[in-house]
């Protein structure tokens, strides 16, 4: 299989985080990509696994030395997605894994668009978005998490809504209403693209 670059975004309660955990089970040659932030370690969180924590100033120097393929600045705290370490698990010829953002994606993608025909990013990507099979079960699945207040739920909702709205920019889309089925769809396109012609 040749290494891929595949970045996955969803509305939050499509599945997205699931059907990850299913690619990486069903893909051991695949690594997640881990993001970097400025903001603090929540409880349980750990250095280099759950996110690269850094200091303001290291990832502001990061900035200015254009190593993230994406960032963004969220709520006073930095997000961003370091060139580095993608290209040297593609050079060992495995795999990656990125979930992101709308926003985010569209940086990869434009990113992406300025390099040689023969760079790995460029030759191994691979972009799908992933959709609820409507609002209303979007709704039933936010509710039924009861993680949420409502109004955190209406703010969600309004949020999914902008981000569909940018689903034909990808080159897949796949609607998450049985979980099976769209684990299926995300295996046969990594499958097609992996393909050594």
């Amino acid at each position: 299989m040749k290494p891929l670059f595949v970045v996955i975004s969803a509305p939050s309660g499509a599945g997205k985080t699931t059907l990850c955990d299913l690619l990486l089970q069903t893909y051991p040659e695949f690594c997640y990509s881990v993001s970097c932030t400025t903001r603090y370690p929540r409880f349980g969180e750990e250095d280099g696994i759950d996110y690269h924590f850094l200091p303001n100033e290291t990832f502001e120097r990061f900035i200015k030395e254009e190593k993230f393929l994406e960032y963004a600045l969220v709520h006073d705290n930095y997000y961003g997605t370091l060139k580095q370490p993608i290209y040297d698990v593609l050079n060992e010829r495995q795999s990656m894994l990125l979930d992101i953002d709308v926003k985010g994606a569209a940086q990869v993608r434009k990113h992406i668009a300025g390099l040689p025909q023969s760079d790995p990013l460029r030759s191994g990507f691979v972009d799908i978005f992933i959709s609820p099979p409507s609002m209303e079960e979007l709704r039933r699945r936010l509710e039924t998490r009861g993680t949420d207040a409502p109004e955190v739920i209406e703010k969600r909702l309004l949020n999914a809504q902008e981000e569909m709205s940018h689903s034909g920019e990808y080159m897949y889309q796949v609607v998450n209403d049985q979980l099976e089925i769209a684990l299926r769809q995300l295996c046969d396109i990594i499958n097609v693209k992996g393909q050594i012609i």
